[in-house]
């Protein structure tokens, strides 16, 4: 564990303690609220498993094993849900480089999330549909191949792959809903990708 990654989970705490309508952030994020024996607990979603927050303690735990979550996976989920603006979505479809500061860091970006998901579906783009199920996505109408994953219920991440042939090599995008940055931060959503490529990897 980094210190960075403690340093951002402390915070992440700290943040979630403020809130004052912990119900209406649940809205807002289409978490699940309950009181059960006087200690209140969130129910969140976040790529194809449960997730309990209970409070005012803030502990994360799976909702169905008792595995320890990472701490880089409960920074995202305190982030998500306690960013969350409750903004519907808007059916519009943009890239890493329209984020905020996300031309800048779009080099970064590629190397973390879609040179790796090339490198590994890049020839054989059909197995990305299959690793994709296993975190609860779905195929999607783009490219060569594509699928679109729920991070969180609100959080919706598009994965685009092309195939390679004897003039232009594999290339891939990942996309989002406009309204992303209502929900996590650009360096959020670089680690939320990064998460979701090497759960892909590993799911072939």
């Amino acid at each position: 564990m980094s210190i960075g990654h403690e340093l951002a989970y402390k915070l992440a705490t700290e943040r979630l303690a403020r809130i004052g309508d912990i119900e209406q952030q649940c809205r807002k994020s289409s978490a699940q609220y309950q009181v059960i024996d006087s200690r209140k607990v969130v129910t969140i979603q976040y790529l194809n498993h449960s997730y309990l927050i209970t409070l005012p303690e803030i502990e994360i735990s799976f909702a169905d094993s008792g595995d320890k979550v990472p701490i880089r996976d409960k920074v995202l989920i305190l982030h998500y849900l306690t960013s969350a603006k409750g903004t519907p979505a808007t059916n519009r479809l943009i890239t890493f480089k329209e984020l905020p500061e996300g031309v800048n860091y779009s080099p970064a970006f590629y190397k973390r999330t879609i040179k790796p998901l090339l490198d590994c579906f890049g020839q054989e783009t059909h197995l990305l549909v299959a690793a994709a199920e296993k975190l609860g996505g779905h195929k999607a109408d783009y490219g060569d191949v594509a699928v679109t994953i729920s991070a969180f219920c609100r959080v919706p991440i598009t994965i685009v792959l092309w195939r390679g042939d004897d003039e232009f090599a594999p290339d891939g995008s990942i996309m989002f809903d406009a309204n992303i940055s209502d929900y996590l931060s650009t360096e959020d959503i670089t680690v939320l990708c990064e998460t979701i490529t090497w759960r892909l990897i590993k799911g072939v």
